[in-house]
């Protein structure tokens, strides 16, 4: 039970560092693309393992992990890129959450939360800025995180078939 708990615990931290890892790097030195709006949305690729290899509950670990320490090693915690990473997280984690229980596929469900994490981010920009016609570049945001979508979840497939999930640890 205890080897159980410590694999349990080495698999999320390594995920979580993994998730900021990627982040950071996305950030730093790959930058925005599509009208410097849209980023790829690497550490995507993480939370889609961590919610097959682990679960919902690790997954939400890791992705707050990841915002806050990506933001921490940036230097823009509480900054509005912070707030806006928060918006999408939250929006794109809820659709993962759903689209977990329903069993869909990893495809279908990792653009779906790409979509769902621009929205996330239009919604605070709105609310942040006060200033609702930000909501103009929604429609190209969504169509940019469609081939997003399908290039994480297929990374997350491809990844997912060399590791080998861990089975449900119960709590003490």
């Amino acid at each position: 039970m205890r080897n159980a708990r410590i694999r349990h615990l080495v698999y999320l931290a390594l995920l979580s560092a993994m998730a900021i890892t990627l982040s950071v790097v996305e950030s730093i030195f790959i930058g925005p693309i599509f009208l410097g709006l849209l980023r790829i949305g690497l550490a995507n690729i993480i939370s889609l393992m961590t919610i097959k290899l682990l679960g919902v509950r690790d997954m939400i670990i890791v992705n707050i992990m990841r915002v806050l320490i990506s933001s921490l090693m940036t230097g823009s915690i509480f900054a509005p890129s912070f707030w806006i990473s928060c918006g999408g997280v939250c929006l794109s984690s809820i659709v993962l959450i759903i689209l977990d229980k329903l069993n869909s596929s990893l495809l279908f469900t990792s653009v779906l939360s790409a979509i769902a994490h621009s929205c996330g981010q239009v919604v605070i920009v709105m609310l942040f800025y006060k200033q609702p016609g930000i909501a103009v570049l929604l429609p190209y945001l969504l169509l940019g995180s469609i081939p997003m979508g399908i290039i994480t979840g297929m990374t997350a497939k491809l990844v997912l078939r060399h590791i080998k999930p861990m089975r449900f640890i119960p709590e003490d």
